[in-house]
């Protein structure tokens, strides 16, 4: 359990700590010299009959250095909120207290330090002003105990109360998610190398696991060579636990307090978070849209700006979704708490807790998307997914899911919903037989056009997946990369057999310039009508294609200019008729045509006077050339 002191500076936490556990967590020159801690410090107790010890955080009460106790407020499970006899609650108790509060925290204790210095009237007196502070918090039920640390008065109950609650305290669950550690600490040591040290929010580290860290240049990976655990060495560490680990492979200023020590499978940064943000009761005014606060989540602390999303302002004591605006990446997963603070760092004013750090820019507020972030506030990672699934026309990204999560199972592939899969399939059958009508002569078409027709907003694999499935079911068929209904590629007769292997050399030889169906039906001695019927089936059926009106060229010769269009496209970023011309040899007039079917069969797009490459398109694709 990872016991946190707060309260006002020279309220006795770091005193207390030292009696408790023999431990002075004031270890730098400056504190020794000052009389106050400036850095998080760290000290252990022993629980007798128990496999676990106390981690005590040590975090500073000087108000300038409020970032520094929220660093270490992130990782505590239980709190002791000190109250000095002489001083009685203080600016930064309150504060303190607030913060506590806002991230969630419902286990602690008040104690009432250096009782040997007031009366016992004066403690009672205060105990009673302890009650009334700690009323509509998180810890208003928290026990008031009174202690000296010069006298060692109440320090046994004090312990004892401890022990109790580290024995009753639940684990942190480490089922299912990843490793994640929040770095307050980084130095190095020599023979041991780069050392960082926190809590571990999630998950578990071993020796020679390979881990991400975040830093300021992006990501880099380690290897962890050796590990401490609440101060013992040790093979394995547990989420909840105080954790030191030294780094193999990562260079000292590689590392940094507010940085993210985690499973490759969920490294992430963003800097668009929505989360569930609730307004400290105190405040006099409620938040607006566009204000700027510190926030602080884990060990970090970024400026950023806050956008209510189902309404204009949050009233003090009240609670809606919010957008975060944050001015720096950041590292957040699905559940974290944090902390704002006002843009002058002055006091803490709410706390959240995120739902989505992969929030978007656009829609955000419309009620599918709020809709979405309710589903985000279900109890368990399976209920969301199963209701995101049911939120989703255009499927879920199941793996985008599992790292937002912090999921330990990194998610695969995409996943659509029943009626989401039935509303598509029956836009897509729709709009094939639409195309076959308005195109009959073509045989459909490409599987990347008519995802743009359909369903442009959807992930290519997904679509992909959508489309294999009404293949094997046979409700679509398809012949290289065109899609049609099965009914629309019938077979040719005898005659159109017969016709097909006369027109076959004819439009071989014909190459770029193609052959009109007049001249191929003068040439065959066949009927002009049969003969412009039976290249018309052709064309639906892919064996061949028409450029312009009655004008047709065969796949091969296609999938040469395919090819050479191609290559235009990746060199110039463009294929301007020009230079298409050029690199094939043909006339400006045939060149256009060519390059206009190729817009119009999704190969190009039109842009202006240029043409420009379909990425996804794998027209021709399939072809040998």
């Amino acid at each position: 359990m990872i016991v946190g002191t707060a309260g006002h500076i020279d309220h006795g936490k770091t005193t207390l700590v030292r009696a408790l556990t023999g431990v002075d967590t004031d270890r730098l020159p400056e504190e020794k010299a000052r009389g106050i801690s400036i850095e998080l410090g760290y000290a252990y107790l022993n629980v007798p009959d128990h496999d676990e010890r106390l981690g005590f955080i040590d975090v500073p009460g000087h108000e300038k250095l409020v970032h520094t106790m929220l660093a270490g407020a992130s990782g505590i499970d239980f709190a002791l909120l000190l109250i000095a006899a002489d001083d009685g609650v203080m600016p930064q108790t309150r504060e303190h207290l607030a913060v506590l509060s806002l991230l969630g925290l419902s286990r602690g204790a008040v104690v009432i330090t250096k009782a040997d210095r007031a009366e016992p009237e004066r403690l009672a007196a205060l105990a009673e002003e302890a009650r009334v502070l700690l009323a509509g918090t998180g810890l208003a039920t928290a026990p008031v105990l009174t202690v000296s640390a010069t006298t060692g008065r109440g320090l046994d109950a004090l312990r004892e109360l401890l022990f109790t609650a580290s024995r009753a305290l639940p684990p942190r669950s480490s089922q299912g998610l990843a490793a994640r550690l929040a770095v307050d600490r980084a130095f190095s040591l020599d023979g041991v190398g780069t050392v960082v040290t926190g809590t571990l929010h999630t998950g578990e580290i071993a020796v020679g696991d390979e881990l991400v860290i975040q830093g300021p240049h992006g990501l880099a990976m380690a290897r962890v060579k050796s590990l401490h655990a609440q101060n013992r060495a040790v093979e394995r560490a547990r989420a909840g636990q105080r954790c030191a680990v030294a780094l193999a492979g990562l260079a000292r200023e590689q590392a940094a307090r507010g940085q993210w020590l985690t499973a490759p499978a969920v490294a992430l940064t963003t800097d668009r978070i929505d989360a569930r943000l609730t307004l400290w009761p105190g405040e006099a005014k409620p938040l607006r849209s566009g204000a700027r606060v510190h926030m602080h989540l884990g060990a970090q602390a970024v400026m950023a700006s806050v956008a209510v999303l189902d309404g204009d302002a949050i009233a003090p004591g009240g609670s809606a979704l919010v957008q975060l605006l944050v001015h720096a990446p950041v590292g957040a997963w699905h559940g974290d708490r944090f902390v704002l603070r006002d843009a002058g760092a002055s006091r803490a004013l709410a706390g959240g807790l995120v739902l989505d750090p992969f929030a978007p820019t656009r829609y955000r507020r419309t009620p599918e998307r709020l809709a979405e972030l309710s589903a985000r506030e279900l109890p368990t990672a399976a209920r969301r997914r199963a209701r995101l699934l049911e939120l989703a026309p255009l499927g879920l990204d199941l793996a985008r899911c599992a790292q937002a999560e912090g999921l330990a199972e990194p998610g695969q592939g995409w996943a659509l919903g029943d009626s989401a899969c039935v509303a598509l399939t029956g836009q897509l059958l729709v709009r094939v037989a639409a195309f076959h009508a308005q195109f009959p002569d073509e045989l459909g078409p490409d599987a990347a056009r008519l995802r743009r027709l359909v369903a442009p907003r959807m992930a290519e694999p997904l679509w992909r997946q959508l489309l294999e499935q009404l293949l094997a079911g046979g409700r679509l068929a398809q012949r290289g990369a065109f899609v049609h209904l099965p009914e629309h590629g019938v077979q040719l007769s005898a005659v159109e057999q017969r016709i097909a292997q006369k027109v076959a050399p004819r439009l071989a030889l014909a190459g770029v310039e193609g052959a009109w169906a007049r001249d191929l039906a003068k040439d065959c001695a066949e009927p002009e009508p049969l003969v412009r019927a039976t290249l018309a089936r052709l064309a639906r059926q892919g064996d061949l294609h028409q450029v312009v009106k009655d004008l047709y060229c065969d796949t091969a010769t296609m999938t040469t200019l395919a090819a050479t269009a191609r290559r235009l496209g990746a060199e110039q970023g463009k294929v301007t008729a020009a230079a298409f011309r050029d690199a094939t040899g043909m006339g400006r007039k045939r060149a256009i045509q060519h390059l206009e079917h190729f817009d119009r069969v999704g190969l190009l797009r039109r842009v202006v006077d240029e043409h420009r490459l379909r990425a996804d398109s794998a027209l021709f694709a399939e072809q040998p050339t």
